[in-house]
């Protein structure tokens, strides 16, 4: 169903299938690749023979989620919550899912008014930690808010933590974002994001491969990262323990050829630990939203050039520089002393000497010069600093 028509005979046998076979079912995928999804669902429907790579146990598991699968109404429940579903190959499908392979979803359920497809063309990931520090929802929602202003659509899992306030941060900023979820679109999960995920479908899309009214489980929300790998171009770690769930959409961004960037965090938080251990492989470190977009936009949007403060002496030519370095930091020197220091001529000194009184770094006392106060500080600085 890729519109407000009935579904084709394809689409509908893979409405059937999202309630019976689990996301990500890599021999189930084969037989859609191999059979079809109609003579897939049929098999499923007849049952007999088991087809092939499946045990007699698994397949009996199968035939009786088959027995209490009924297409038609989940349609009709999707129809009613304003949950349309994309098959793959249809206008809306996005692309990339197809590099999963075998894992590739039956088919998603989605909500909200834009198209998935072109959304997806610009799209990041933001993930990380469920129990994250302050430290953690400020970068995420920073993050997504810079990523936002960018123009680009940021892609997380609706959860508590990080997720979360990637959503609000871009939400905030009037942008586009897309809440991949580990169950039906229409049952808003965690139950605390409820007004979140709302907001999200009316402004965003909400999508997920489970039908109307599926509840989540562990190895959903596992199985869930790989879609939100696939859909986006890179994926950005914010926090993460070494078990996070985050860690998994990253490393399937890796296996799909996407990039993965990480935002450093203290040495001494479990929560960064796992992020860190990104950053020590394949993972680029980034510290905001136009280092993610120097990396995975246009040629040419480059990110900001990140040095300190120039200061007054920065300005100096080096000769210059070099006289001024000569003079002690207390108390005055002789001009022969500081051309020995500067590695120059007595001449050259002086007139050198000179030039750094007119720009107010050095003043004379009799036969000798010395820094001036303002001068002192910096030096003092730039040594303190070495």
């Amino acid at each position: 169903m890729n519109g407000g028509g009935a579904p084709d005979g394809d689409c509908l046998a893979r409405i059937f299938l999202t309630r019976v076979i689990e996301p990500g079912d890599e021999t189930a995928g084969r037989w859609l690749r191999e059979r079809g999804a109609e003579e897939v669902a049929e098999r499923l429907r007849e049952g007999g023979k088991p087809l092939p790579g499946t045990t007699d146990k698994r397949w009996a598991g199968l035939r009786a989620r088959a027995e209490r699968a009924d297409p038609e109404r989940d349609w009709a429940v999707a129809r009613e919550a304003g949950v349309r579903f994309v098959c793959p190959g249809a206008s809306e499908w996005p692309a990339q899912l197809d590099h999963l392979g075998d894992t590739r979803p039956i088919g998603l359920w989605v909500r909200g008014r834009p198209s998935l497809r072109m959304w997806a063309l610009k799209s990041v990931a933001v993930v990380g930690a469920r129990a994250c520090t302050e430290y953690g929802a400020h970068v995420a929602a920073t993050l997504a808010t810079g990523l936002s202003e960018h123009g680009w659509v940021v892609v997380s899992g609706g959860a508590y933590g990080v997720d979360g306030a990637a959503h609000r941060g871009t939400l905030a900023a009037g942008g586009a974002t897309v809440a991949v979820l580990a169950c039906g679109v229409d049952r808003p999960y965690p139950r605390g994001h409820t007004e979140l995920i709302t907001r999200i479908a009316h402004q965003g899309l909400v999508v997920g491969e489970l039908p109307p009214g599926d509840h989540p489980t562990p190895s959903r929300f596992i199985l869930r990262n790989r879609v939100i790998a696939a859909l986006t171009l890179g994926t950005v770690v914010v926090e993460a323990a070494y078990r996070s769930g985050a860690l998994v959409t990253a490393r399937a961004a890796q296996r799909l050829g996407r990039y993965t960037m990480g935002v450093p965090g203290p040495v001494t938080s479990a929560l960064s630990a796992g992020v860190h251990e990104l950053l020590r492989g394949d993972a680029v470190l980034v510290s905001d939203a136009a280092d993610v977009v120097e990396l995975i936009g246009e040629i040419g949007e480059l990110a900001p050039e990140r040095r300190g403060p120039v200061l007054p002496r920065d300005l100096l030519e080096p000769a210059a520089a070099r006289v001024l370095a000569a003079l002690p930091a207390r108390g005055t020197a002789a001009p022969d002393e500081i051309a020995r220091g500067a590695g120059t001529s007595y001449d050259d000194a002086v007139a050198r000497l000179y030039e750094l009184r007119s720009l107010g770094f050095v003043e004379r006392h009799g036969d000798g010069w010395k820094l001036t106060r303002q001068a002192v500080i910096a030096v003092r600085h730039d040594r303190g600093s070495c």
